[in-house]
């Protein structure tokens, strides 16, 4: 069986790629694998920064949803990108096509993030009844503030390039480079700079009652919106965000995440949209339907 992440050492930097075909699913073999990798590369006297990047089409679309029973299994989704952001090295994630789900959740992990203009970034977990389970309620309104972070993921849209560095997600957009050396050049320019997390940002916030103005959005959603399990959760991470510690807001999610995990809607609705993939068919949008 071949890797699913490769490390290779050159210079000072040590690239890391991830290849699990076709969308770089973060199943539980590839968080394995990119577990040990940052060890060995943390472990390296000789390496001074890491370079996180992808092969194939995209950097990562998220978690593989085979797989949704093995989730827990170590090293979590969570565990991998605290390891990543409590690194003492600068990190530096390079990406490409499509960033969603628990990608992007990897990647506002890592210390910087760039990525040519066609870029598309987004956390789409509400369309399946979930939240984000590895610090996407939590990293994200540290980068692009409350007010920003709730309409991504509400909407479960995506973003291009252009917009995710206005709003602070990425920190450089630049042209597709093809060459190794040259990526490796314009990701240095970023990690010269240090480490730098996520985690230690303060939330921008649009008033100083942000409790309220979250209550205040949640009761104005549409009732089809409200009527999705996850939505009231997704206001409870982010409460926790601005509110609580981050390590407190990760547990908080975590529990949130499991609790739309264990709804027979989910089930459902990853059974439908795995069907679906496997006749070549696009996924049927759902329609969340009031009990009672």
């Amino acid at each position: 069986m071949s890797r699913a992440v490769t490390l290779i050492r050159e210079g000072d930097c040590a690239r890391i790629t991830l290849f699990n075909p076709p969308v770089n699913a973060l199943t539980q073999r590839l968080r394995s694998e990119l577990r040990q990798a940052l060890v060995e590369a943390e472990n390296d006297p000789k390496v001074r920064w890491i370079l996180l990047k992808a092969g194939g089409r995209c950097f990562s679309a998220g978690a593989d949803m085979g797989e949704l029973d093995r989730l827990h299994e170590a090293p979590s989704l969570p565990e991998l990108t605290l390891a990543i952001e409590s690194g003492t090295k600068p990190c530096v994630a390079w990406l490409h096509g499509a960033v969603l789900g628990g990608g992007l959740e990897l990647a506002m992990a890592c210390h910087y993030r760039l990525g040519p203009p066609e870029l598309r970034l987004g956390l789409p977990q509400i369309a399946l009844g979930l939240i984000p389970c590895a610090g996407g309620t939590q990293r994200l309104p540290r980068l692009m503030g409350l007010a920003a972070a709730l309409h991504l993921l509400l909407s479960g849209e995506t973003i291009g390039a252009t917009q995710a560095r206005r709003l602070g997600l990425i920190d450089a957009v630049t042209p597709r480079l093809h060459v190794e050396a040259q990526q490796q050049a314009e990701a240095w320019k970023l990690a010269a700079q240090g480490v730098r997390r996520t985690r230690d940002r303060r939330i921008k916030v649009p008033v100083a009652d942000a409790a309220g103005w979250l209550e205040r959005q949640c009761l104005a959603l549409p009732d089809e919106a409200r009527d999705n399990p996850a939505c009231a959760r997704l206001f409870e991470a982010l409460k926790t965000a601005v509110y609580q510690p981050f390590d407190e807001g990760l547990r908080r999610e975590w529990a949130l995440h499991l609790e739309c995990l264990s709804l027979p809607q989910l089930r459902e609705r990853a059974e439908a949209r795995l069907a679906a993939r496997r006749h070549g068919r696009r996924a049927p949008r759902h329609q969340w339907a009031r009990e009672g």
